[in-house]
């Protein structure tokens, strides 16, 4: 079985700062695997190393088998890769709706969701659909965000934080939310402070510390490594 994302030897920079050193990990099709870490430990660096936005990197990146280490943002984006960064980026002036219809799809990357199935997916955005995009609160715009990269087509999704700041009822919607497109057969990495949230959705977890993984558990390992992750992440 081909890899839907095969990270190896990834280097990353931004402008001289060297942030990643030598990141290994395997995601297979229809997996959830979380990156969890410290804040500064090189997380939302390797998501954004995987889209090419980074200064340089260098190793390889394999998308569903195609090197994409050398390809412009764009050209990974059209792999089937959607990318949620953790500033959302809702347009303000647009409403739910255009905010929704904004991105082109990916036709190499297959048919996107249609609104009747994002709204039966997200019902608060159905419910706000005429709103502006300064009218949503925190939770809308985050389900926004990952709506509008299911819209695209694209199957391969990195999701940063999506979880932080958030309510428990909307925590709890979007761990729905990720069940759901496990069961469709999406491939998700998240990288997650919010381990209570990622717990129980991931198949893997990778740790990373200093720009590199330091630490992988599976599962069914993850009750027998808790005073090791624990001490790992400093909780």
């Amino acid at each position: 079985m081909t890899a839907a994302l095969e990270v190896a030897n990834l280097q990353a920079w931004y402008g001289e700062s060297h942030i990643l050193h030598d990141i290994n990990f395997t995601v297979n099709p229809g997996e959830v695997v979380t990156l969890l870490g410290r804040n500064g430990s090189g997380r939302t660096t390797t998501l954004r190393a995987i889209m090419g936005l980074t200064s340089r990197r260098t190793g390889s990146i394999r998308i569903n088998g195609a090197e994409s280490i050398g390809l412009p943002t764009y050209k990974i984006a059209h792999l089937g890769v959607g990318y949620c960064p953790e500033e959302r980026g809702i347009f303000s002036s647009l409403s739910t709706e255009e905010n929704l219809r904004l991105p082109p799809g990916l036709a190499s990357a297959g048919k996107g969701m249609s609104e009747d199935e994002i709204y039966e997916m997200f019902p608060n955005l159905h419910e706000r659909r005429k709103s502006q995009g300064t009218r949503l609160s925190g939770g809308e715009q985050q389900m926004l965000a990952v709506a509008r990269i299911l819209r695209t087509g694209a199957r391969l999704l990195l999701l940063d934080e999506i979880s932080e700041g958030l309510a428990p009822v909307i925590v709890q919607a979007l761990a729905r939310m990720i069940t759901t497109l496990k069961e469709m057969g999406y491939t998700i990495v998240m990288v997650e402070q919010n381990f209570r949230f990622a717990a129980p959705l991931a198949d893997r977890f990778y740790v990373v510390e200093h720009g590199q993984i330091v630490e992988t558990i599976a599962a069914p390992e993850l009750n027998a490594k808790m005073p090791a992750l624990a001490e790992l992440l400093g909780v």
